[in-house]
């Protein structure tokens, strides 16, 4: 026993000394180091926590490279998240230097090199959000570290400008916009050219995000300034065709916040705004939650991205060739819109009030409103076809979360898939729908719900894994899916292939199949599916744009 003690004791010991790692690395502005962690024999892992992409941004300038440092930078600490309202949104939090990105980079017996790419975009309407540690307690949920380890990729987080500083457009050259989109592209670009020496394969890029995230990946895939950078892309819950996802009028916002900060709002407004103390101009852009059916929640996102002639030189519909040459997945959770329906309905939440058919119609309404009663009473009777004679409350409860799923989220999914489809001809389309019921389901929401929105980022990252009391083994079932199938995607391009197993071959998505996979903890083959929400989908992208407009 004390031979085999002294034995184990001297194998740790070497394994110590010799610890694969990076050590101090080259970067095009400086060197940097990181932490170096055990994470069982003959596995490490290096993490670069707050390393420079670009140098602290002017006011509504486009990001401009970093100046460069002397000596060895130690990247050991996040740095602060960028500008945005706190969470109760009675203050700022946050900083205007905050164009830093995170990398983990898995080891085995030997020092990684040429490992794939992938490159996270955070979520959370254009206006909070951060790729730079905990939320509160220990709620960091970005942690690349699971998703790295698991399926041998270097996975890197990301900071982008957010609300007022990241994309108020006065919609001309005074302050044209698209801020946070020029800062995501230009960490795509700074990985592109730094992330060899992290043991990285520059031409093996995957972009991914969710929500507010996803929309910027699905930009950062039709802007021409991505050209040649980007090898994949997989969106979550948002693409660039979500009705929340482009402002056609951003001056009305322009001229709202310069009245809050007592700005002109005539020629002399952008030259003011540039002037204006960087906190004031960030609470400035948070606009009034209050809805309801008749003024939904999701209306009320101003600061987004705009079509600037530059970023985004035409309508993203119009912009897809620019995508042909990038294998894409892209999807949506079973009840993506149940929370902001909520907002707007907030009887569908409660099984002791009831939720009028009015109210349905009354949504209906305010989605279709440019086509006027024509639009409306075709999505009612879309939506009601399938509905009993008398429908109970759980039937029109879903209904509404239906409607804002398939509105907000699942239905310009499917659009962007299908143009992804229609145009490229040697890469992969791959299309999902996520449904495993939220864990609060039959307690904080109905029993009868599904995924909600954002439920599918804490599998993708692994959580299940790192939170070992929080979920059930079926969750940890559900993560190691999702990491299979994510990793192995961006290797190939294949979710099937890649070195991990997957429960259920995933097969492509086309313009004549439409098959989408169902990702669940128990999958198997009848998972597979195909044309999903045909009816609705054809009802948004087809029957409704072909009504006249009462509005000319």
């Amino acid at each position: 026993m004390a031979i085999l003690g002294i034995l184990v004791a001297v194998a740790v010991f070497l394994e110590t000394v010799s610890a694969t790692s990076l050590g101090v690395v080259y970067t095009e502005g400086g060197m940097v180091q990181g932490e170096n962690i055990r994470l069982g024999f003959r596995r490490h892992m290096d993490i670069f926590k707050g390393v420079p992409f670009a140098d602290m941004p002017g006011r509504f300038e486009k990001p401009k490279p970093h100046p460069g440092w002397d000596g060895v930078m130690k990247t050991t600490e996040f740095r602060p998240r960028c500008l945005q309202p706190n969470l109760i949104a009675t203050d700022s939090r946050g900083s205007e230097d905050c164009l830093y990105l995170n990398i983990w980079v898995p080891h085995g017996r030997s020092v990684s090199k040429d490992l794939p790419v992938m490159v996270w975009i955070y979520g959370g309407a254009f206006l909070v959000g951060g790729s730079m540690g905990a939320n509160f307690l220990d709620n960091y949920l970005y942690s690349g570290q699971e998703i790295s380890e698991r399926g041998q990729v270097i996975v890197v987080t990301v900071g982008y400008r957010l609300g007022t500083l990241g994309f108020l457009s006065t919609g001309d050259s005074g302050i044209p916009g698209n801020y946070g989109l020029w800062d995501q592209q230009a960490a795509i670009a700074w990985v592109h050219r730094n992330i060899r020496s992290f043991g990285g394969d520059p031409d093996n890029i995957t972009i991914f995000g969710e929500s507010a995230g996803g929309a910027s990946v699905s930009f950062q895939t039709l802007t021409p300034h991505n050209k040649g950078l980007i090898k994949r892309a997989i969106t979550q819950s948002g693409v660039a065709l979500c009705s929340w996802a482009v402002n056609r009028n951003p001056r009305w916002a322009a001229e709202e916040i310069a009245l809050r900060v007592n700005c002109p709002t005539d020629h002399n407004m952008a030259a003011c705004l540039k002037m204006t103390d960087p906190e004031q101009l960030t609470m400035a852009g948070f606009f009034d939650q209050t809805s309801s059916p008749d003024d939904p929640m999701i209306r009320k996102m101003y600061l987004i991205p705009v079509i600037d002639g530059d970023f985004l030189p035409d309508e993203p519909s119009s912009l897809f060739h620019n995508a042909a040459d990038i294998d894409y997945m892209a999807g949506a959770n079973d009840m993506d819109g149940f929370t902001f329906t909520t907002y707007d309905v907030p009887s569908i939440n409660s099984d002791q009030v009831d939720t009028p058919i009015g109210d349905v119609k009354r949504l209906l309404v305010s989605y279709t409103k440019d086509k006027g009663a024509a639009g409306s009473e075709k999505a009612f009777s879309t939506y009601t076809s399938t509905w009993e004679t008398n429908p109970s409350q759980k039937t029109i409860k879903k209904t509404v979360a239906e409607i804002g799923t398939d509105y907000m989220f699942l239905v310009p999914t499917q659009a962007a898939l299908y143009l992804h489809a229609a145009k490229t001809i040697t890469k992969h389309t791959y299309s999902y729908l996520f449904s495993e019921p939220n864990l609060m389901a039959g307690r904080f929401y109905p029993s009868w719900m599904g995924a909600d929105h954002f439920d599918d980022v804490q599998y993708v990252f692994g959580r299940p894994f790192t939170k070992m009391t929080e979920y059930l083994p079926q969750h940890r079932d559900v993560s190691g899916h999702m990491i299979a199938y994510w990793t192995n995607f961006a290797k190939t391009g294949d979710p099937n292939e890649g070195g991990l197993e997957v429960p259920v071959t995933w097969p492509k998505f086309t313009s004549t199949g439409q098959q989408y996979l169902e990702i669940h903890h128990d999958m198997d083959q009848s998972y597979v599916k195909e044309k999903m929400r045909l009816r609705y989908v054809h009802f948004w992208t087809s029957v409704l744009p072909n009504l006249p407009s009462v509005f000319s």
